[in-house]
């Protein structure tokens, strides 16, 4: 029976932590951003609706006063450098965890595991020490699990053949599935998210139209175009055009990666193959934060 990974149980502590905590600050972030663009819409709206009301005026007030503490709290506490801190933690740990599986480089087999596994932990210590903003969202008990599981220990003991077919199927495929998935995704919703924004545009102009027509008539083009800046910065702030672009460009590159498993036969075939995968696979990861920092 082959031996499968579990990502959640298998691969060390500190890669379920930083996922985790990459997980929790990706929530808070888009979640608040989300609250903070809908008040921002019912704010207009509620001016539009009571302009001379003081009630009105007092509502308007109080979501402009929760707008405001939102956007603070979002400078404030950074919750996207905490997510992509805690992804790019996640991704490190991952890689030199299935290249220690496959005995690639730098963990190649010398008949000693002392000194490869020591040689992990090393790293993932490095790691660790080169993100230590991320230690206090550190918080999850996985934190605690030994840096080398048992199914890894496993793996790194099979024979070549078995251990280039794992990698195949559970790294290689596994990463294109979700290149592939993702890809698909973003394409969908750049679109959906296109068409809300035309709609909006669409429903201004012909307001202006009609207000051109009965200049006594009141309606809502303030409410309107604040929809379609929200729609427009929700959009900035997911990059789904951006992620369908990256996304599926990195699925064809892995898909010809896959091809290059015919020539392993060797250990050293498969330390350069899993070592130019691995180079891949965080690519796309890299130039996205790079993008980010920008």
């Amino acid at each position: 029976m082959p031996q499968t990974i579990d990502n959640n149980k298998d691969l060390p502590g500190l890669y379920q932590a930083a996922d985790g905590a990459s997980l929790r600050a990706q929530l808070w972030y888009f979640g608040a951003l989300g609250v903070y663009l809908v008040l921002l819409v019912c704010a207009a709206l509620v001016s539009f609706l009571w302009p001379t009301d003081t009630q009105g005026a007092l509502a308007s007030a109080v979501l402009f006063l929760v707008t405001l503490g939102i956007l603070i709290s979002l400078k404030v506490k950074k919750p996207d450098d905490i997510w992509y801190n805690g992804r790019a933690v996640a991704e490190s740990v991952k890689t030199r965890s299935w290249r220690w599986m496959m005995q690639a480089e730098p963990y190649q087999d010398i008949g000693n595991h002392e000194i490869t596994s020591k040689l992990f932990i090393s790293d993932l210590k490095s790691i660790l020490s080169q993100n230590r903003s991320l230690s206090h969202e550190l918080t999850s008990s996985a934190g605690v699990l030994d840096p080398i599981s048992q199914k890894m220990k496993t793996i790194r003991d099979l024979p070549l053949e078995e251990r280039l077919i794992i990698y195949q199927e559970q790294r290689i495929r596994n990463q294109a599935d979700w290149y592939s998935r993702k890809s698909i995704f973003n394409k969908k919703r750049a679109f959906q998210w296109f068409c809300a924004s035309i709609a909006l545009h669409a429903i201004a102009i012909l307001m202006l139209l009609y207000r051109i027509k009965d200049p006594s008539a009141s309606v809502p083009v303030e409410v309107i175009a604040t929809a379609a800046g929200a729609v427009l910065t929700w959009l900035q702030a997911k990059k789904h055009s951006e992620l369908n672009s990256s996304y599926g460009l990195t699925a064809h590159e892995i898909v010809l990666i896959k091809g290059e498993a015919l020539s392993v036969k060797t250990e050293t075939e498969l330390s350069e193959f899993v070592v130019n995968s691995e180079s891949a696979f965080s690519r796309e990861h890299t130039q996205w934060t790079a993008r980010k920092s920008d």
